[in-house]
């Protein structure tokens, strides 16, 4: 009807809002509520209210409307409108009733046949729609409505990379959707894919994996599976994706080892890499056309397409995972996945959306959508069935691709129970599963208390990254000497009372690090701060830094790059920025190899000497002895058990443009490692710090 706008929509569980939008003069209306195709009787207005060219009008039910059918407002006046349900995922009880707690959401794998199963509350109608592969005819049956709201179908046959979606009517709205638990996926999700993972198990070797006391036995390098293999000076063959990651034997053109014989030959304990779930913004039809760091996630069960060494089969992005994970464990290096769980890209064309409207993400009180991170819309980890999904997809990256850890992004975002529930799962099936991310307190609306840093009581198990200790070794590198002290405090783990109050129960919980993959690099800083510096100098800092973060208490972290001194030529966030960006440098790796080997010789240290790996504040702050030299730092470490076979041991960090000297209470001092070269005579009666250098040495026995 020309100039007319009539919506229907369900506002509380038995109340109907009819508003009308027409430059028609006002009249009564009879509506009938037809159901299913079958006409109810007339509804009789409670409430009336007319403006000028506007009507709303309130209609009370009989008792709650049932979901799960199909619903039309029809009147002579108007026709058939459409009744919108989507508000009553607010409602309350809507959580109690449609929660399903089952393990069969998506499509379970049979020999004989398979049970395909969607939870859609809100929907009137479910059909799936499958082919065995691009030559046949789509086959599609009407889904039966189950307890709960799950939609359920069997299909017989052996159904193992058949394609399949559905078709989902919400409100009479008919939207064709990919499965929000599917395992595998075509290129660029276009349809989601039955698999048969008992064909795919991969022996994990975890058997080759050491031993973790604790987290404090971590030592974390963080990586992008692109940029760590996509430099064209080196002899990657399959550059850019997971089997790249794991090619043995790879060189630069230096002769130096590259990819994975480059990132095992550190000493590193665990590789980070940053998200490898299936994300929306690359063509995986042909990568090279695009690039992002994948913080926009599409699919959270399944790998991303772009990294797998054949883009048109469903199955390579997941051996190539696999295999890769199991690779880097059997040289003892763990892998941890870096999980957005906070927002997905454009929650308007999402899966979740499409399939329950007005559910997946968080308002705030006023209504509106939440936006809390600026980079999408907040999933409402909070609600029940939006949890089940995040621990379901945390539990099948352990158990089907062997992850070891998860680094939370915008952790701050997400609630404190979803996260707890993702710790015992995980700390269940392995206690050295190590957990942490970004803890910035970033505000919003929610009655739980989430998982930022002020909350750090309630998550003991997790990790924090800790921009205390960022900003302050940051500063103090660069000749700030009011950052001294916080230094101190920072250099303890956070977690003694000392300078300042604890940040932390325990240095378990602090992620000590100058630099990750959406800051500017820390060369970069060194540049922006003390252009003055030669690039020599500034190289110099980079060294100390990087010893002075693994001879910290609490888990070093070293982003790829960074033990170089990579840069990004001043840009801070190079997400979507290209290969130029981003990519590991192979050239300048072998420009300053000497940097890499003074990182080992610290990382070797550090895993040689488990008093750096103490996390309990009460022995920390027995154990050591921290003091000024001048502007350098000096830390006696005072515990003869812990230090034992040595008699003395120190550790000098000295940021300043000048040399200081130590007097040592005995005449038998030896250098166990420096980030420059030293010559020290024995039996000397001092000797020289060098400027900016980080130093450990030792009393001879």
């Amino acid at each position: 009807m020309k100039d007319t706008y009539v919506n229907a929509k369900l506002v509380s569980p038995d109340l109907l809002r009819l508003v009308v939008f027409s430059s028609l003069p006002w009249e009564k209306l009879d509506p009938v509520l037809v159901k299913d195709g079958i006409p109810g009787k007339k509804l009789s207005a409670i409430r009336t209210n007319t403006l000028s060219s506007i009507a709303i009008v309130d209609y009370r039910l009989d008792g709650p409307l049932e979901l799960g059918h199909s619903y039309f407002l029809v009147m002579p006046q108007y026709g058939s409108i459409p009744v919108d349900v989507s508000e009553a995922t607010t409602f309350p009880g809507f959580d109690a009733k449609y929660y399903y707690p089952g393990n069969d959401l998506g499509a379970v794998y049979h020999k004989n046949h398979t049970d395909f199963a969607l939870w859609a509350p809100l929907a009137s109608k479910v059909v799936v729609s499958y082919r065995k592969d691009d030559t046949e005819e789509w086959t599609t049956i009407s889904m039966t409505r189950c307890d709960h709201g799950v939609y359920r179908a069997t299909v017989k046959g052996d159904c193992h990379l058949f394609q399949y979606h559905y078709f989902v009517t919400n409100s009479e709205l008919l939207v064709r959707v990919t499965d929000p638990y599917a395992k595998a996926s075509t290129p660029n999700g276009e349809d989601s894919v039955v698999c048969d993972f008992s064909r795919l198990q991969t022996n994990f070797k975890r058997e080759c994996l050491p031993v973790m006391n604790s987290p404090c036995d971590a030592i974390i390098y963080e990586g992008h599976v692109r940029d760590l293999t996509i430099d064209p000076h080196t002899n990657i063959h399959n550059k850019g994706t997971f089997k790249g990651l794991y090619e043995k034997g790879r060189v630069s053109e230096g002769g130096h080892p590259v990819g994975f014989d480059y990132i095992v030959g550190l000493g590193i304990t665990h590789l980070q890499l940053l998200p490898i779930y299936d994300y929306k913004t690359v063509d995986e039809t042909n990568p090279q056309s695009g690039y992002n760091w994948g913080y926009d996630p599409a699919q959270y069960f399944v790998p991303e397409g772009s990294y797998a060494s054949v883009l048109d089969d469903p199955l390579s992005r997941i051996k190539d995972c696999q295999e890769m994970v199991a690779s880097f464990h059997e040289k003892g290096i763990r892998i941890v996945m870096d999980v957005v769980f906070n927002h997905v890209f454009e929650y308007q064309n999402s899966v979740f959306e499409k399939v329950v409207p007005n559910f997946y993400f968080r308002h705030r009180g006023n209504g509106r959508l939440a936006n809390t991170s600026g980079c999408g819309n907040d999933l409402a980890s909070e609600r029940p069935m939006v949890r089940k999904l995040i621990v379901d997809a945390c539990k099948w990256w352990i158990d089907e691709y062997g992850i070891d850890g998860f680094r939370f992004d915008l952790m701050g975002i997400i609630d404190v129970k979803t996260l707890n529930q993702i710790k015992d799962y995980a700390l269940s099936h392995d206690p050295s599963f190590i957990l942490y991310g970004e803890g910035w307190n970033m505000g919003g609306e929610v009655k739980e208390p989430l998982g930022h840093m002020g909350n750090y009581l309630l998550l003991p198990d997790f990790g924090f990254f800790n921009d205390f200790y960022r900003e302050t070794l940051k500063n103090y590198a660069v000749e700030d000497y009011g950052a001294k002290n916080n230094f101190k405090f920072v250099y303890l783990g956070s977690c003694v009372d000392f300078i300042h109050p604890p940040k932390f129960l325990n240095a378990k919980q602090t992620i000590n690090y100058v630099e990750c993959h959406d800051n500017a690099t820390f060369f970069d800083f060194l540049s922006q701060r003390r252009g003055d510096l030669s690039v020599e100098e500034r190289l110099n800092i980079v060294r100390m830094v990087n010893q002075a973060i693994i001879f910290s208490f609490g888990i070093p972290f070293i982003h790829a790059g960074q033990e170089i001194g990579a840069s990004k030529w001043g840009e801070d966030n190079t997400y979507n920025k290209g290969d130029g960006y981003n990519r590991f440098p192979a050239r300048l790796l072998d420009e300053r190899y000497d940097m890499v080997e003074s990182l080992k010789k610290a990382i070797a240290i550090r895993k040689r000497c488990s008093f750096i790996r103490i996390y309990d504040p009460r022995v920390i702050s027995q154990a050591v002895d921290v003091s000024d030299l001048d502007e350098a730092i000096h830390v006696n470490y005072l515990d003869q058990n812990l230090i034992a076979p040595s008699k003395e041991l120190h550790l000098f960090i000295n940021p300043s443009y000048r040399s200081l000297t130590y007097w040592p209470s005995s005449f038998q001092e030896e250098v166990i490692t420096s980030s420059e070269r030293l010559n020290i005579n024995d039996g000397a009666l001092q000797f020289s710090l060098p400027h900016r250098s980080t130093i450990i040495s030792k009393n001879k026995q």
